[in-house]
């Protein structure tokens, strides 16, 4: 009789490493569905750096989102998709992932471009699948292995040096320049909330009514506080030329509506954390497009901090060995 481990027997390694290999080909969609929408949300940071100086903030964030909703809407309609009748608990969590996932971190997003570029806020952002990783372990108890905590410490440092990357004699002399790293960590935190607590909504509604719904509450709430500052402004609305139009159409429909189906479509099947890992593009096309659309200038330290970055993050969701497995179990 042998009395090793079924895993140690030739016939079962192989049988586990071609289960490995059908789960990978049939998540490669997945992968694909998800790198295309960390690409697209690469190229918001360029969109929202062209409406910069001609709406406020909040007026752009309004219009973005309205796009947005009225894209959800018309795709729900075109689908004869009927929207659902969610629970008072679902309304709550629902306004939750609405003033979070929208609301706050458009705030943070719009204003926080109006101090640093399209390439450093993106670079920020990066650190998105790190906090979720971190989060996941303090709140629902996920397991991190060493080499997933040493990926968050990699994150951060590659964080601090991108952010340290500016001028010292720029810093002295407008230390307000300050606030944009600040707004854009906001956006990290917003987000990380939006894609945790989204994983009961999207299995019970599915991606497509949570994103809606979460979406057409964020715009409520966007567009009540743009009316009660005052930022409505129909005539910067008039005066925007094809360039900034486009940009507008560009965050609406492809960077929230389509991109946040395909994102929350991805937790849904393969979790927060592993979804979270395809931010990393963000940076890589934010930064391409950023000295090619908006002549941003490329530092050394930049380039060092975004690999930082990348590896860290690459740390913190590589899967682990089956006998790290045992370890940690």
């Amino acid at each position: 009789m042998n009395d090793k481990p079924s895993s140690s027997h030739p016939v079962s390694c192989l049988m586990h490493n071609l289960e490995q290999t059908h789960t990978t080909a049939a998540e490669m969609p997945v992968y694909l569905t998800l790198a295309a929408v960390t690409m697209v949300w690469g190229g918001t940071f360029v969109a929202g750096r062209f409406l910069a100086g001609s709406l406020s903030p909040m007026f752009a964030a309004s219009l973005r989102f309205l796009l947005a909703s009225a894209a959800l809407l018309g795709f729900l309609w075109l689908a004869r998709i009927p929207l659902a009748r969610p629970t008072p608990r679902q309304w709550l969590q629902l306004a939750m992932l609405g003033f979070f996932g929208i609301f706050f971190y458009n705030l943070c997003f719009f204003y926080g471009l109006q101090y640093i570029n399209a390439s450093r806020a993106s670079l920020i952002v990066a650190l998105n699948p790190a906090v979720i990783g971190l989060a996941s372990w303090l709140l629902f108890k996920e397991r991190l292995g060493r080499v997933k905590v040493a990926g968050i410490a990699v994150c951060i440092v590659g964080a601090g040096v991108v952010i340290v990357s500016r001028n010292p004699q720029l810093l002295a002399a407008t230390p307000d320049a300050w606030f944009g790293d600040v707004l854009i960590l906001g956006c990290v935190l917003g987000w990380g909330v939006y894609s945790l607590f989204s994983r009961g909504l999207n299995q019970a509604l599915g991606p497509v009514q949570t994103v809606t719904y979460s979406i057409l509450i964020g715009t409520l709430m966007l567009w009540t506080l743009a009316a009660v500052r005052g930022e409505l402004s129909w005539a910067a609305l008039l005066n925007l030329g094809t360039p900034q139009w486009l940009s507008l159409v560009y965050l609406g429909v492809l960077g929230s509506a389509l991109a946040y189906i395909g994102y929350y479509d991805g937790i849904r099947k393969i979790g927060a954390t592993r979804s979270g890992v395809f931010i990393a593009l963000n940076p890589l096309t934010a930064v391409l497009l950023g000295a090619l659309l908006l002549g941003e200038q490329l530092t050394l330290t930049m380039g060092l901090g975004g690999a930082l970055i990348l590896t860290g993050i690459y740390l913190c969701n590589k899967p682990l060995a089956p006998s790290a497995k045992k370890r940690i179990l």
